[in-house]
């Protein structure tokens, strides 16, 4: 006769389980008279990862609009991408410029 394990108790569930998520924030990219179209398209796909299509449509609301949502994430991964995003548009010399505000 097989030896079979005996059965494992159910995980505690919590009632609300966004209670345990970090909170979001909201990634937003302005506009700016210097840089490229171009350039604001390869940061977002390089630093946020977005396709190229999504990466031209927030390029283009951003230069319509003055601002437009890139991404919602972690605090500590907005700033991360943020940070890492201003690193390499200074290192062009262009001004572009990226801002995190919480999710409401």
């Amino acid at each position: 006769m097989p030896v079979v394990a005996p059965p494992r108790p159910a995980p505690a569930v919590d009632a609300d389980p966004r209670e345990r998520l970090a909170p979001l924030y909201r990634v937003l990219v302005h506009n700016d008279d210097i840089s490229p179209m171009e350039f604001v398209v390869e940061v977002l796909k390089r630093f946020f990862r977005l396709p190229t299509g999504r990466a031209a449509g927030v390029m283009v609301e951003a230069h319509f609009t003055g601002v437009a949502w890139v991404d919602t994430l972690p605090l500590e991964e907005a700033e991360f991408r943020v940070e890492q995003a201003h690193s390499f548009a200074r290192g062009r010399r262009y001004p572009l410029t990226f801002s995190i505000e919480p999710e409401e």
